[in-house]
């Protein structure tokens, strides 16, 4: 009885975090880039598809992201007031 609570407690902690993929619109700021993800929408009256922006502060622990760059970030803990995603991969950097 015990090692079941043991193992469900376990299946419960390990929770997959949200993955989005995006373009880096902003890096001024130290440790933190400015994420721009879009995504298309399909208009539930008119059927038409339109793009929808949002934007997610990053943190970028090495300072590695340049502007243009099209990058991977996972969801972590909040890091600040407004930041609580981190950088995982730098898919294709800007030439």
């Amino acid at each position: 009885m015990g090692e079941e609570k043991v193992v469900k407690d376990k299946a419960e902690r390990t929770s997959k975090r949200k993955t989005r993929t995006g373009k880096v619109i902003s890096n001024k700021m130290d440790k933190s880039i400015v994420v721009a993800v879009e995504k298309k929408i399909k208009h539930k009256l008119y059927k038409k598809y339109y793009k929808n922006t949002t934007k997610f502060m990053a943190h970028d622990e090495k300072n590695e992201c340049n502007i243009g760059d099209f990058v991977r970030i996972m969801e972590t803990r909040p890091l600040s007031k407004n930041k609580s995603w981190r950088l995982v991969q730098i898919i294709e950097k800007v030439k």
